[in-house]
Formats: structure tokens, C-alpha cells, sequence
């Protein structure tokens, strides 16, 4: 019995470039790509890392704000601040617009 692999499976990068020819966007779904795993991973380590629960601060709605939510906030950030291709971000867990820097 032979298995058979898709050795060029379609990805939604590749779709998107020859659909769009739009770099930016593709950089941008690979930003929040990277994010996700990096939340996901977080949320499968959250009991042994101690990640639930409150972190002590609220949210620019008025929420608590829990330790997950904090750490993927800031990822989500980082992620998108490092892209190269966001000039603004607005987040629930932010008071205040963040301004990315041109660079």
C-alpha cells in the first residue's frame, strides 16, 4: 500500500499572491499566522505556565483582563508591529491606538 502526499499542496499564501499578486497581504497573513501559533501554544501550556486567571488590570471596556488575554495581546502586537506592513493598531485590551514607527 502506497501513500500518497500532496507535494504541492495548495496554502492560502500561495492563493492569495496568484490571485491578489498582493505581497503586503501575504506578509500580513503570515504576521497573524505566526501569532496564532504562538497563542495556541500559550493556551495549550496555560495550566502548567500558570496563565490562568486575572491579571490584575482592566481592559479599555471596562473588562478584567486575564493573563491570556494580556500575553496574546502582546503577541498579536509584536507580530504585527514586526510585519512591516501596519501603520496602526487598535486592540479591546489597549486604551490608546499604537502607533507602529516607520521605519
Amino acid at each position: 500500500m502506497s501513500l500518497k502526499f500532496d507535494v504541492d499542496a495548495p496554502t492560502l499564501n500561495r492563493y492569495v499572491m496568484n490571485n491578489t499578486k498582493d505581497a503586503e497581504l501575504v506578509l500580513l497573513l503570515n504576521s497573524l499566522a505566526t501569532s496564532f501559533k504562538l497563542i495556541a501554544s500559550a493556551v495549550g501550556r496555560a495550566g502548567v505556565a500558570q496563565l490562568y486567571g486575572l491579571a490584575g488590570e482592566v481592559n479599555s471596556t471596562g473588562d478584567d483582563q486575564k493573563k491570556l488575554d494580556v500575553m496574546s495581546n502582546d503577541m498579536m502586537i509584536n507580530a504585527l508591529v514586526n510585519s512591516g506592513v501596519c501603520s496602526v493598531l487598535v486592540s479591546e485590551e489597549n486604551e490608546d491606538p499604537i502607533i507602529v514607527p516607520a521605519d
